[in-house]
């Protein structure tokens, strides 16, 4: 597991979702109080990007067809779907790092790193 720095906490607005690309895996932050979670950014049902849903306390919502999940460990909380990954979070001299498995990892360094969403 490698740890990835995505942004400055700075960055980060409460209950504003913020999506991140490394390499061909999409990153969703969320900023609840004081503390930040990471979890994959597309809806296991379809492709959606959660970074565009609704944040409410602890929980995303889908924002095509309104399946929930937990940010902070990314149990789907509505109907059958499938849960997404949840991703450990480090603030480090505020800064966000997010650790992904290797081979994301690896990918990243030869497509140059973290892409930020528009």
């Amino acid at each position: 597991m490698i740890w990835h720095r995505l942004c400055a906490v700075a960055k980060l607005s409460e209950g504003e979702p913020l999506g991140f690309r490394v390499s061909d895996r999409r990153i969703a932050l969320f900023k609840v109080g004081d503390e930040v979670f990471a979890t994959d950014d597309v809806c296991s049902h379809a492709f959606a990007l959660l970074s565009t849903g609704f944040l409410e306390g602890h929980v995303i919502e889908c924002p095509l067809h309104g399946a929930m999940f937990d940010v902070r460990d990314g149990k789907c909380q509505s109907g059958a779907y499938k849960d997404i990954k949840a991703f450990k979070v480090e603030i480090r001299d505020g800064e966000v790092y997010v650790e992904l498995d290797g081979d994301a990892a690896l990918q990243a360094a030869d497509d140059g790193g973290v892409d930020v969403k528009p």
